[in-house]
């Protein structure tokens, strides 16, 4: 049996040392988590996705009482690009979100399986990275490419 080592390369920045563009992208996922619907979770997420030509579109988790029917903020963001802007390639994804105290999270969350899924599919569907930043209060991460949060993607 051969083992594999799977890891996830990052850079931990401060918000200072974003550029003008990633504050842009960050300040419209902390703002897209004040439209979150999670009566349930009480857990409000916002993402914001940088297009190249410069579009913010912004999503937020919608819950719903018949789970799991509900939508996470970073998919509500790329399939909205993805239908209003269809020629319009993915550079960056930002995500923040709020606890049940209503503050932000002091370390940075990670998209669940099913949107570092699909985040994978917009990369490979348009041929280049998708940039994923992370926001916490004390922590911010960059990741250079959605596969580096699924190195044992599915693929067909």
């Amino acid at each position: 049996m051969k083992k594999i080592d799977v890891s996830i390369s990052y850079d931990k920045v401060e918000e200072q040392e974003l550029t003008p563009v990633e504050k842009s992208l960050l300040d419209a996922a902390r703002k897209a988590t004040y439209r979150s619907y999670s009566p349930y979770s009480g857990f409000s997420v916002g993402a914001a996705v940088l297009l190249d030509d410069g579009t913010i579109v912004e999503g937020s988790n919608q819950e719903n009482s018949s789970y799991p029917q509900g939508i996470c903020a970073e998919r509500t963001a790329i399939f909205y690009a993805g239908s209003r802007y269809p020629d319009k390639k993915i550079l960056a994804l930002c995500i923040a979100a709020r606890g049940t105290d209503g503050s932000f999270t002091t370390l940075p969350v990670t998209p669940c399986g099913g949107c570092r899924q699909a985040l994978l599919e917009s990369e490979y569907r348009q041929k280049s990275p998708i940039k994923v930043l992370l926001y916490g209060l004390d922590e911010i991460y960059i990741i250079s490419s959605a596969q580096q949060l699924l190195p044992l993607a599915f693929q067909l």
